[in-house]
C-alpha cells in the first residue's frame, strides 16, 4: 500500500516520518516545521508552503545544541 497523501499535485511535504518536538525549540526534529505549519499544511496555499519549505535549511541549526546526555550526568554525579 502507497501514502497517498504524498502523491497529490501540490508542493511535497517535508514530513520524513520522525515526528518528535524539540522541547526548547518546538519544532519537529524531523522535518522542522512547528506545530502549527504542521496542523495547517494541508490547508496552507502553494504560496505559503513554498515560504515555510524556504525557512527549513536554516532551522536545523536550532536543534544542533546538544541538552546533556552521559557526560552531564556523569558531571553531575
Amino acid at each position: 500500500m502507497t501514502d497517498e497523501v504524498w502523491k497529490r499535485d501540490e508542493i511535497e511535504s517535508p514530513c520524513v516520518k520522525l515526528c518528535v518536538i524539540h522541547p526548547e525549540a518546538r519544532i519537529c526534529a524531523g522535518c522542522h516545521r512547528s506545530i502549527d505549519e504542521i496542523t495547517a499544511w494541508s490547508r496552507m496555499t502553494a504560496e505559503a508552503r513554498r515560504a515555510v519549505m524556504a525557512e527549513l535549511p536554516s532551522r536545523g541549526a536550532l536543534l544542533k545544541k546538544r541538552r546533556g546526555g552521559r557526560a552531564t550526568r556523569r558531571a553531575r554525579g
